[in-house]
């Protein structure tokens, strides 16, 4: 039979000494008289601090606690804790990769010896080609976000977190991880130019996205159940959104032009996803079937040549990655730079801040602070240039 590695471990009975024993991964720990009323306690408080330290030992000397295991406990944490609607977020890839860099380094390293010069050194090597200077510092802060979880844990003394959290982040000029270049608001001509090589429901998706100014990840999950259509300004509620977790709520505001544009796709059931990639395909195929210039009697016939079992199959909402990746695909065919679908929403956020003011974009995009509005909304030059112009 296999061992269960997963089951809670049994209260038992020493027969050569008459204690009660609880054995865990092989260590015994002795609880006392068996059934006495001492021994059933310290059973419960053993099994729940192993419970609590997610089905691990507990650990009686943080001294023999090596950096290699301290990264498996945290990992075990992190791929149940960062997860959203049962699927893992973006954070556990940056953990995987930034926890991959510290355990080549000190993976045998005891975790109370790593210090800030440790720190330091694998935030070197976390400054390859490619990575800017505020995702070095971002993977940086996982590092000491980790020993502060170990605090917690009672798995290192708290003098090691406070000792880590004394590095300064790298600064702007002051180091060699280059600067990002920054999100910016797309231009419109380039949007317009994009909107002819897209498909349909992308092209749609695009234009609603950019008249809202809402996320990415919102227009993808667009639903009808999720409007409500009972005054002139519509409001949208996603099922998720980014900021779920601080217990905040989303409202988006859709206007006439794109009430306009989600009208003909608001014909399906309430559960049903507005922009479904399986139509899109749908109509790329017969657009494909319509130019075929092969005759029927040869070559492959409609529906012959498809795989049982694909490996990649269209599902019922564009992700994402799927709505990034085919606008990079239009860029390429109109022969310009690549731009994502979150420069729309600064784009948005831009245009209502030069028509409204910066309060109205923040309402808009639906920010708790206007500190963060500022980073979406660019301020506009020809604003400054007015002013000038008058009183200059």
């Amino acid at each position: 039979m296999p061992r269960l590695t997963s089951s809670v471990p049994k209260y038992c009975k020493h027969k050569a000494s008459g204690q009660a024993v609880c054995t865990i991964r092989g260590k015994d720990f002795y609880l006392g008289p068996h059934k006495s009323r001492a021994s059933l306690i310290e059973y419960d408080r053993l099994i729940g601090e192993w419970l609590a330290a997610g089905r691990c030992l507990p650990v009686e000397d943080s001294d023999g606690l090596a950096v290699s295991e301290l990264i498996l406990r945290y990992w075990r944490f992190a791929r149940g804790y960062y997860v959203k609607n049962g699927q893992p977020t973006d954070t556990q890839s940056h953990i995987r990769s930034t926890l991959r860099a510290l355990r080549e380094v000190y993976g045998h390293t005891q975790a109370v010896d790593f210090g800030p010069l440790a720190l330091r050194t694998v935030r070197e090597k976390l400054m390859v080609p490619g990575r800017t200077r505020k995702y070095v510092n971002y993977q940086t802060s996982i590092i000491v976000r980790m020993f502060k979880w170990a605090v917690a844990e009672q798995l290192v003394p708290v003098t090691v977190f406070e000792a880590l959290r004394a590095v300064p982040g790298l600064k702007k000029r002051r180091t060699t991880a280059p600067e990002g270049p920054g999100v910016k608001p797309v231009p419109e001509a380039d949007v317009q130019v994009v909107l002819g090589h897209l498909p349909a429901i992308v092209a749609d998706m695009v234009l609603v996205q950019r008249l809202t100014g809402c996320r990415p990840s919102e227009v993808c999950i667009i639903r009808p159940g999720d409007i409500d259509r009972s005054g002139d300004v519509w409001t949208y509620r996603p099922e998720s959104h980014k900021t779920e977790h601080h217990g905040k709520e989303r409202v988006i505001f859709i206007g006439p032009k794109a009430q306009r544009l989600l009208t003909p796709y608001l014909l399906r059931p309430a559960e049903a996803y507005c922009f479904d990639p399986r139509e899109s395909e749908t109509k790329r195929r017969g657009r494909a079937h319509a130019n075929r210039k092969t005759p029927l009697s040869c070559g492959n016939r409609p529906g012959t040549n498809r795989k049982r079992r694909p490996m990649r199959r269209a599902g019922e909402q564009y992700t994402t990655s799927s709505y990034r990746r085919a606008i990079h695909r239009a860029c390429d065919l109109a022969g310009i730079d690549r731009w994502g679908p979150n420069r729309l929403r600064h784009s948005a956020a831009t245009e209502v801040r030069r028509e409204f003011g910066l309060e109205a974009a923040q309402v808009v995009l639906g920010h708790a602070s206007a500190d963060i509005t500022q980073t979406y909304a660019e301020r506009d030059a020809e604003l400054a240039r007015d002013v000038i112009r008058r009183i200059g």
